[in-house]
């Protein structure tokens, strides 16, 4: 069934089919919020034939006995130590007797719903289940992270059976099918009462799944704001990366990465951890994409989009993705995740845009409300300055103009240190572009390899990324889609286009 005619089961039909699956057995295990799944497949009636045992340890001591000891009971590695227990509890006791013709699987959770004695802290969790999809065969395995968003326990418990319903129906029918059971996670259920910030698949059912990719269609449908994968593309849970860091982030399209966007992070670098509230502090660099910047028309290329993070990782950038197109609800988002400095790294043109006032038109305060959210807390723009091709002046942040009204705006705002223009900068940086880069790899033009890290030249060459040619049929020597860049390449000493 293709995913655009997909029928949407209600959580009885789900759990019902699956009850009436008679070659699949095994286990739930859930911890912290009750047997909240497993009671869905028991209401439904039939699980007699289907779960072999349910089990639930509330009390720390009980539950490591059973799993061990571990720092934190509502986490990633408490969870993939659940499965690993039960599944091999399911084959030592069973495989002999029904392995022949079963189909294994565990469903486990370990949640934390608010509670009396902490009715502020987060309601969240890790479920996963552990699968074969036939008999006598590896199993495969999906992890998620939820954050559960109600404001009442007891619907907070509803949210999380009905999504542990959805994860277990959509492993055993939809595993052919990746983008399927993300789209099925929130079934009868909102992303106003869920969200799922990290999904994690795995094993011979995945063989072919990148979890980058799944993590940006995670934001693409909507189940979450944005997530995290390191610079070797383990996908991370943003809450438990940022947690009580210093985080210093660039935002940008990345196609590819330049010297001057690694020369915008280096100045931003140096200055954002001599600040006296990051000295000592852990530091966390990012590199943003947004949807905005992946999309392309109304698509977005995820071929493109993996080139793109592939280069990044090979500078050994973590990598976020996100839906957040106005700079105040990136700092809001970040904020939730710590309390400590923050730092936006962007060039002169990305901090004028920041004060067109059209972009806040959906703010009944406007472009003030805008700068009220981003900046109360400890945040500061560092702003990489702009090289005006035609005249060669240089625009930054201390002679940056902006619209008349908003000029004591802006002056505040640099006098209190909330703005600061970068530093020790790389004269020859600054006429590069990346489109520019763009459009030279793709013509042939091999001048582009001194505008961008070797690294990255090298993979590009190797493997032949963002739509590279190894040789110019062509050049014209003016590259008239970008006036003025021969003569502003020649002031900085860079190369100029090659003539055919």
């Amino acid at each position: 069934m293709s995913i655009a005619k997909r029928e949407i089961l209600d959580t009885h039909r789900k759990a019902l089919e699956f009850n009436l699956d008679r070659a699949t057995y095994g286990t739930f295990a859930e911890i912290g919020a009750g047997q909240e799944v497993a009671r869905w497949f028991f209401r439904v009636g039939g699980a007699a034939g289907t779960i072999a045992k349910a089990m639930s340890a509330y009390d720390m001591t009980f539950s490591d006995a059973i799993y061990g000891t571990c720092e934190r009971y509502v986490s990633r590695q408490r969870l993939v130590t659940m499965l690993d227990h039960e599944y091999g509890l399911l084959q030592e006791r069973l495989d002999t007797k029904r392995g022949a013709v079963t189909k294994f699987f565990v469903f486990a959770d370990t949640v934390a719903t608010k509670s009396y004695s902490r009715p502020n802290d987060e309601a969240h969790g890790w479920l996963g289940i552990r699968f074969q999809t036939q008999p006598q065969t590896p199993p495969s395995q999906i992890i998620i992270h939820v954050r559960l968003l109600d404001s009442d326990t007891l619907q907070e418990q509803e949210a999380l059976g009905i999504t542990g319903v959805n994860l277990v129906h959509a492993a055993t029918n939809l595993h052919q099918e990746p983008e399927a059971i993300i789209l099925s996670l929130l079934d009868n259920v909102t992303n106003k009462r869920v969200e799922v910030d990290v999904i994690e698949l795995s094993g011979p059912a995945f063989s072919k799944v990148d979890n980058r990719l799944m993590s940006l269609k995670l934001v693409q449908n909507g189940l979450t704001e944005a997530t995290m994968f390191t610079a070797s593309g383990a996908v991370v849970q943003p809450a438990e990366a940022l947690y009580k860091k210093c985080i210093l982030i660039e935002r940008g399209s990345f196609r590819p990465m330049t010297n001057s966007t690694t020369d915008m992070l280096r100045c931003a670098q140096a200055q954002f951890i001599q600040e006296p509230k990051v000295r000592g502090e852990q530091v966390i660099t990012l590199m943003e994409m947004t949807l905005r910047n992946l999309t392309d028309g109304d698509t977005i290329d995820h071929e493109d989009f993996l080139d793109r993070v592939d280069l990044l990782g090979a500078l050994g950038k973590p990598v976020m993705i996100s839906n957040f197109f106005e700079y105040h609800r990136l700092a809001a988002y970040l904020f939730r995740h710590t309390k400590k400095m923050i730092g936006l790294v962007m060039g002169v043109p990305t901090l004028r845009q920041i004060f067109d006032e059209k972009y806040y038109s959906d703010l009944s305060g406007g472009i003030l409300e805008s700068f009220g959210r981003m900046f109360k807390n400890d945040l500061k723009l560092y702003a990489y300055p702009q090289l005006d091709v035609p005249t060669g002046s240089l625009i930054s942040a201390g002679n940056l103009r902006v619209a008349p009204h908003l000029r004591h705006l802006y002056s505040y705002l640099v006098e209190n240190r909330m703005i600061e223009s970068m530093r020790d900068y790389d004269e020859k940086c600054l006429p590069i572009l990346s489109r520019d880069v763009l459009a030279r790899i793709r013509a042939g033009d091999t001048t582009w390899e001194l505008m961008v890290p070797s690294v990255v030249a090298s993979m590009i060459k190797e493997r032949r990324l963002l739509g590279y040619m190894d040789k110019a049929p062509c050049i014209n020597p003016m590259w008239p889609e970008t006036p003025g860049l021969t003569e502003s390449l020649h002031m900085a000493g860079m190369p100029l286009p090659l003539a055919a």
